[in-house]
């Protein structure tokens, strides 16, 4: 139990150690991009049309997003699967 309690430390201090700490300048440039400004005017005019509220809107919009990065993030992993596969069956044939 103990060497998990020190892994589960080190995997934290790890994380800790890349995370950049320039986040409060990052979320204001962020926030006063055009992109931003777009996402807010396509939540409110989801809310309007689903007839729901702003928060459920912003919700569903960042939901769809991260569904979209995650099929991707699955799809190139099974491609690098597959190569990987095709290599392997290229260097066993050889």
């Amino acid at each position: 139990m103990e060497s998990i309690q020190l892994l589960n430390t080190a995997i934290i201090k790890s994380k800790e150690q890349k995370i950049s700490h320039s986040f409060e300048e990052r979320l204001t440039k962020l926030n006063e991009s055009p992109v931003i400004e777009h996402l807010n005017k396509s939540i409110a005019q989801l809310a309007e049309s689903q007839k729901i509220s702003r928060d459920q809107a912003a919700l569903m919009v960042v939901e769809a997003i991260r569904e979209l990065d995650s099929i991707w993030s699955d799809y190139v992993v099974m491609e690098g699967i597959d190569r990987l596969k095709g290599i392997l069956r290229a260097t066993h044939t050889h």
